[in-house]
């Protein structure tokens, strides 16, 4: 199963040149958080309206991630208020995992969820 994570597009850019991300949220590290924060095909319209609806969608980008080519742990973990557990990441995620991405279209939607 495919998760997600809304990343800036400046970020990815500069992510792909490293061959990791480091970037948990909006506004928050790796270091700072503990972990990055993904989501489910499900989830991914909740997250980009709840932290994101007020970037322009251009900005943005949906990175399509494969859990088994992570090389950092992944945990599904309850989030206080969500239906279901969010997957998160801890530690760097590896470029190679991130299988395609998409752009989130004007108005916070994608086409996954």
């Amino acid at each position: 199963m495919t998760i997600y994570h809304i990343a800036f597009r400046a970020d990815w850019v500069q992510a792909e040149a490293a061959g990791e991300y480091r970037v948990s949220t909006r506004g928050r590290t790796l270091e700072q958080q503990g972990f990055i924060h993904a989501a489910t095909a499900n989830q991914v319209d909740g997250v980009a309206g709840a932290f994101y609806a007020d970037v322009d969608a251009a900005e943005l980008v949906v990175l399509e991630i494969d859990p088994d080519r992570l090389t950092a742990p992944l945990r599904y973990e309850e989030v206080p208020g969500a239906a279901d557990p969010f997957p998160h990441i801890y530690g760097p995620l590896n470029t190679d995992a991130v299988v395609g991405t998409s752009a989130l279209p004007v108005g916070g939607k994608s086409d996954d969820g």
